[in-house]
C-alpha cells in the first residue's frame, strides 16, 4: 500500500498494478486513488473500464493498442477478471510487450501466484495485497475517524462493536456512520448506544447459534437458523461458517492444552483477539472428542450436500439438532 502512495506522490507510476486480496474496502479506496492519479482529468476518451469474468481479451489488447488521443497516457480498469485464475497465455504475453503510453490497472477477488499473468505483473509491475486487517490496527483506523468527531469510546464498546460488525472494513464503515449519526450532539459512544442501532454481522449470528448449541437450547438455535434463512443466507453459506466457527473452538481448545493464554492464541492462529476472546468463553462446554468429531461431521455434511446425498436446508438442521442434544 505504501508503495502505491509513494508512486503517486513522486508521479512516477508502474505501467501495470494488481490490487488483490481479501479486504475489499482498502483494495477499491486505493483503486480510486490510483486511477484518480492516473487521470486526474477525469478523460473519458483515454479511460475504459472491464469487469467479470467474459472479458474479451482481444477487445482489451485492441484497445491497448490504440493510441491515447491528446494524451500522454491510455489506461485501463480491469477488475474481476479471472486472468489470475486461469491460463491466460494471450494477456501474459502481451505485458511483455505492452506499449509505453498504456497504463493497467486490475483488481482481483482471488489470484494463484503461480499463474503466469500474476508472474508477467510482478515483473515488469506492482502487486499489492489487501489482507484482512488485524485487531489493533482496526481499532486505531476507527479511533482515528472517532477523534476527527470529537467522540470517546470505552475499550469494553470498542470490542462490543467489533464483534457486532466483524472485521470487514467496508461493514465496520457502514456501522460506524450510523453510530456516529445516532450519537450526533454527544460526545461519548455507549453501550446502549451500540446495542441499539449496530446490525449484528452474519458471523455474530452464527456465533449466536453455536452458543445456543452448546447450551444445549435447540430451540433457541433452530429459530437462529430459520432467522438466517429468512434473510435470504444461503444454507451453504451457514453450514461453511457453522464448520469454521467449530473448527475455530478445535483451535482454541487444543492451544489452551498446551498451555497458551489469549494473547498467544490470537497470534498463533491469526485469529482477532475479541474473536478469540467469545472463543474461549464457549469451548469449555465441549470436550476434544466432541469438537474433532463436529469438525468431521460439518467436513462430511459439507460433501454430502455438494454430491447431491443430502438436501442442503436439512444439513445444517441435522447437526444443530445433533450437538444441541442433551447430553
Amino acid at each position: 500500500m505504501k508503495n502505491i502512495l509513494d508512486d503517486i506522490k513522486k508521479q512516477e507510476f508502474k505501467q501495470v498494478y494488481l490490487l488483490f486480496g481479501e479486504e475489499r474496502y482498502l483494495k477499491i479506496q486505493y483503486r480510486d486513488k490510483l486511477v484518480h492519479a492516473l487521470n486526474p482529468e477525469d478523460d473519458t476518451m483515454n479511460f475504459s473500464r472491464f469487469e467479470g469474468k467474459g472479458i474479451d481479451v482481444k477487445e482489451v489488447i485492441s484497445l491497448g493498442e490504440t493510441i491515447p488521443f491528446f494524451s500522454e497516457k491510455r489506461i485501463l480498469l480491469i477488475e474481476n477478471s479471472g486472468f489470475f485464475k486461469n491460463k491466460s497465455e494471450e494477456v501474459a504475453d502481451y505485458l511483455s510487450k505492452i506499449p509505453e503510453y498504456l497504463y493497467l490497472v486490475f483488481v482481483e477477488e482471488e489470484v494463484d501466484k503461480r499463474n503466469k499473468v500474476y508472474k508477467a505483473v510482478a515483473k515488469i509491475g506492482r502487486t499489492v495485497e489487501f489482507s484482512a486487517q488485524n485487531e489493533n490496527t482496526l481499532i486505531r483506523w476507527i479511533l482515528g475517524i472517532l477523534k476527527r468527531e470529537g467522540k470517546q469510546i470505552t475499550q469494553r464498546d470498542m470490542e462490543l462493536f467489533l464483534s457486532k460488525t466483524g472485521t470487514e472494513m467496508s461493514n465496520i464503515d457502514k456501522e460506524l456512520e450510523k453510530l456516529l449519526c445516532y450519537t450526533m450532539g454527544r460526545n461519548v459512544i455507549t453501550t446502549q448506544d451500540i446495542e441499539a442501532i449496530c446490525t449484528n454481522h452474519i458471523s455474530n449470528q452464527i456465533f449466536a447459534m453455536i452458543q445456543a448449541v452448546s447450551e444445549q437450547n435447540q430451540k433457541k438455535a433452530l429459530d437462529l437458523y430459520y432467522d438466517l434463512l429468512a434473510l435470504k443466507e444461503p444454507p451453504m453459506r451457514i453450514l461453511y461458517l457453522l464448520g469454521k466457527q467449530f473448527n475455530q473452538l478445535l483451535q482454541v481448545k487444543e492451544l489452551q492444552g498446551l498451555g497458551l493464554n489469549q494473547q498467544s492464541i490470537a497470534e498463533k492462529t491469526g485469529m482477532q483477539g475479541f474473536v478469540v476472546r467469545r472463543l474461549i468463553n464457549c469451548v469449555g462446554r465441549y470436550s476434544l472428542i466432541e469438537l474433532r468429531q463436529a469438525v468431521e461431521d460439518f467436513t462430511q455434511a459439507e460433501e454430502e450436500v455438494k454430491t447431491g446425498r443430502l438436501n442442503d436446508v436439512l444439513s445444517v438442521e441435522l447437526l444443530i439438532v445433533k450437538y444441541a442434544t442433551k447430553r
